[in-house]
């Protein structure tokens, strides 16, 4: 068979070992393949899943669509439909990865496919074995010979299968045709394996000498960015391994998954020797968690790879205004001329007084994606409905009568027909989709919604229903994606609406008193404002952008601390809700949110159905960490995670440790290499002492990792199994169970400590100047800390200032002469005081 169309002439082969039981990790790949996969309209059945998370094999999560149902029916099991032939469209290089992965998120039901092509070189003929695994459908080609395929396709759950194959003396062509059907997230990718066989390396086929390919995958190996975080200054990339060819540096920097803003794009020539790129200015470049993705061609060559760091305008912000009417000014303003193009700008835009063209534009870019039921159109939803029923006078006849179409048009729920993938399962889009439905007929009561057939009022009272059932719930269990700083907002953008917006008196109440709930408990887990404990659901572009996260911005616009950002969901919502519709914050909840109290606060509470998480806080006014005590201990991770720590008054002075769930970084995968954990660690948490106890899964990487960023801190010590620093009057220890090395190239050089191993323990000490003044003091007060076992299952930990702290196998730990016990926490929570902290 042909399995290339026209491709760059083959110079040379760039070669790398290849072991048994190694995977073959360097690759040409062709154009992915989209096609749509609409099935019929039909309804689903099924409710809000709060524990939709809590995965029982692995991290599969069991929900089916309609079209997987079809998809599967049509080609589980049969050989994959083999599309078109291989033509050259990009080089995979691994750096790190056994997989060729290309895993990310698809709006509405497609198929995707893909050829990959590479060569094994081997010293004489015999049989090999290849082993190949992925999550939908394959096709494995040796030498133009069909060797064998695999059709499992269940979404997002790997399958492997083992082939013998004969080589032949010298190069050996490999191809593979893979495919599946992407549904929102999409673990799209194959590895394969090289069982057994002759002696043999990777070679892969390049159009330009070897060593100059070698060299531009040497230059991105060793890539990073100069700062871990830029709140001003040149951004910039630098590599220790400088480019030994021109070369032409393309760099595209885009936002997450659901940005809507078209990435932007920087280009220069890069001549021999150097190792700096320069992006631009801070205050130029668009702010949030950014994707910067780098490529470096020559040739006919191009070696690929992702960055992502934080981009945080707060030279240009400033400090907060003091008065709270000119905070809410400032962040309508902020959303309105920095803001994404959509909804959510479109809304600060009215209320900052700005109607007009450009402000219908926004909406009017956004209905196609609402029309199409996108996931995560309900996101966008809610605030469209805003404008449409608070400034629909000022908005365009045209443009308004183009969005009450999408009103009726849009999916409110699975029960109504649809064939799309939008996330109706989780708390936070079950809120929206039940809001809008409520929102939506009581703005068109005489209409009929299209997919219902419902009139407006007879949708707007199953709306009703739905978010007095949704209120009932939260009202007893709260987040069942606990403590998540990216749901924070999620929640709040619905629950915003509801007060404003809902007709009924009940549920304007109701929300008003979760607005304040969800306040509440923001203030008792921050630092100086800022999120600081486990979370249920995280992302590394959540985790890792802490200026320039939703939470920043909201605790700017309420307690004058943070920044904000460009993409935001819920944060002119509440500056309306604040100054149009009479929401109030306690006033003394400023105090606990930006705590700067001699005393130390001590809060535990529970979140989630069955009080699924127990969560252990503790703050002073120089560090805070918060925990998840007994939490699925030794299990598949999804995305929590499970411990978090600041010290000092810098927000980007803080770290988290977990078990990554894929090796390649800036991933799609959930876990990924930093949201959340692979296998999930016993954890106990004392005031300032944590202790950590990882036993991952064998299949999983064999490390675990803390987020460490040394040039944030003031001070650091590296010293075999001990890391420490300080920043301001705070003090942070890790201890290892073994030697900790600090990362020294690649994306996160300086920023991650490694404990190499599946079988891992972390002691985590935080400290201030309350009981010393140096960081040396303070490295050698705790240093001799250590984790020692106990009686009847228990392990000790003896502390210079608690004493003896017994961790008990039932998450409860035992110091100062008190009993911990996290089975007696409640949603409602418990907050102590301790006269200093320690």
């Amino acid at each position: 068979m042909i399995l290339r169309a026209a491709s760059p002439a083959e110079k040379d082969h760039l070669r790398r070992p290849l072991a048994h039981g190694a995977p073959v990790t360097y690759w040409q790949l062709g154009r992915t393949n989209e096609a749509r996969y609409d099935v019929p309209d039909q309804p689903m059945k099924g409710e809000m899943d709060p524990f939709f998370f809590l995965t029982k094999h692995k991290n599969f999560i069991p929900h089916e669509y309609p079209c997987r149902t079809a998809f599967a029916e049509e080609r589980r099991g049969k050989r994959p439909e083999v599309a078109g032939v291989f033509d050259l469209d990009r080089f995979w290089l691994p750096f790190g990865s056994p997989r060729v992965d290309m895993s990310g998120f698809w709006f509405r039901p497609t198929v995707i496919g893909t050829w990959g092509r590479t060569c094994i070189s081997v010293t004489e003929a015999g049989t090999a074995v290849l082993r190949l695994g992925t999550c939908g459908g394959a096709v494995l080609f040796v030498n133009g010979e069909e060797a064998g395929w695999m059709a499992d396709y269940v979404r997002n759950l790997e399958a492997k299968a083992e082939f013998a194959v004969e080589l032949a003396a010298g190069e050996n062509e490999i191809a593979i045709f893979f495919d599946d059907l992407a549904e929102r997230d999409a673990r799209y990718f194959f590895q394969l394996d090289y069982v057994s066989g002759p002696r043999a390396e990777q070679a892969l086929p390049v159009p330009v000498e070897a060593g100059t390919a070698a060299s531009m995958e040497l230059a991105l190996d060793r890539m990073h960015f100069e700062k871990p975080v830029y709140r001003s200054g040149e951004v910039a990339l630098i590599t220790s391994a400088p480019l030994q060819a021109e070369v032409e540096a393309k760099v595209t920097v885009a936002g997450d998954f659901i940005s809507r803003e078209e990435p932007v794009q920087i280009r220069q020539q890069l001549a021999p020797g150097e190792a700096r790129i320069g992006v631009g200015e801070t205050s130029v470049l668009p702010s949030d968690f950014r994707h910067f993705h780098v490529a470096l061609s020559t040739g006919g060559f191009t070696a690929s790879r992702v960055f992502g760091v934080e981009i945080c305008h707060a030279e240009r912000q400033g400090k907060a205004p003091a008065a709270q009417a000119d905070r809410i000014r400032e962040a309508l303003n902020e959303i309105a001329d920095y803001g994404e193009p959509d909804n959510v700008t479109a809304l600060a835009r009215f209320g900052a007084g700005r109607s007009g063209p450009e402000t219908d534009r926004m909406m009017a870019d956004t209905l196609p994606a609402i029309d199409d039921c996108h996931d995560c159109a309900d996101f966008a939803l809610v605030p469209l409905l805003w404008c449409r029923t608070v400034f629909g006078a000022h908005i365009g006849a045209d443009t308004r009568t183009s969005i009450d179409k999408t009103i009726l048009s849009f999916r409110y729920w699975m029960d109504e027909p649809g064939n799309d993938v939008q996330w109706y399962f989780s708390e936070n889009h079950a809120l929206l989709f039940h809001t809008a439905a409520y929102l939506a007929g009581a703005l068109l009561p005489d209409a009929t919604f299209t997919r219902s057939g419902r009139s407006g009022r007879e949708q707007s009272a199953t709306g009703l229903a739905r978010v007095r059932a949704w209120l009932d719930h939260f009202e007893e269990w709260e987040m069942a994606e606990f403590n998540s700083a990216p749901y924070f907002p999620i929640d709040l953008k619905g629950l915003t609406a509801l007060f404003a917006l809902a007709p009924d008196a009940d549920v304007r109440e109701r929300a008003r008193k979760a607005i304040q709930r969800l306040v509440l408990i923001v203030a008792r887990s921050a630092h100086h404002g800022l999120l600081t404990g486990a979370q249920g659901r995280s992302y590394e572009h959540t985790l890792r952008a802490a200026g320039s996260l939703e939470l920043s911005g909201i605790a700017r616009l309420i307690w004058g601390t943070g920044n904000y950002g460009r993409r935001v969901h819920a944060l002119p919502q509440m500056a309306l809700c604040l100054r149009d519709h009479g929401l109030e914050i306690p006033e003394d909840l400023s105090a606990v949110a930006d705590w700067h109290s001699p005393a130390a606060q001590e809060w535990c509470f529970a979140q989630g159905q069955d009080r699924m998480a127990r969560l252990y806080h503790y703050k002073t006014s120089d560090y805070a960490m918060g925990t998840a005590a007994g939490y699925r201990w030794n299990e598949w991770g999804y995305q929590e995670t499970v411990i978090h720590a600041r010290v000092g008054d810098n927000p980007d002075a803080q770290v988290w440790i977990n078990h990554p769930g894929e090796v390649i970084h800036s991933g799609y995968g959930r876990p990924s290499y930093w949201g959340g954990s692979g296998t999930l660690p016993r954890v106990w948490q004392y005031r300032g002492l944590a202790v950590l106890m990882f036993d991952c899964a064998a299949e999983q990487p064999d490390f675990t990792h803390a987020w460490f960023p040394h040039q944030i801190f003031d001070e650091t010590r590296l010293m075999g199994e001990l890391a420490a620093a300080r920043s301001d009057n705070g003090f942070l220890l890790l201890k290892g169970s073994g030697p900790l090395e600090l990362v020294g190239q690649g994306p996160t050089t300086g920023s991650e400590l490694r404990l190499p191993g599946r079988l891992g323990v972390w002691l985590v000490r935080l400290g201030n100047l309350q009981d010393v003044d140096t960081i040396d003091g303070f490295v050698s007060r705790y240093k001799r800390l250590g984790v020692m076992p106990g009686c009847e299952d228990t392990f000790e930990v003896t502390d210079p200032d608690y004493g003896t702290v017994v961790l008990h196998a039932d998450g409860r730990v035992s110091a100062e002469g008190r009993m911990i016990d996290p089975a007696d926490w409640s949603i409602a929570g418990q907050a102590t005081e301790f006269p200093s902290g320690g």
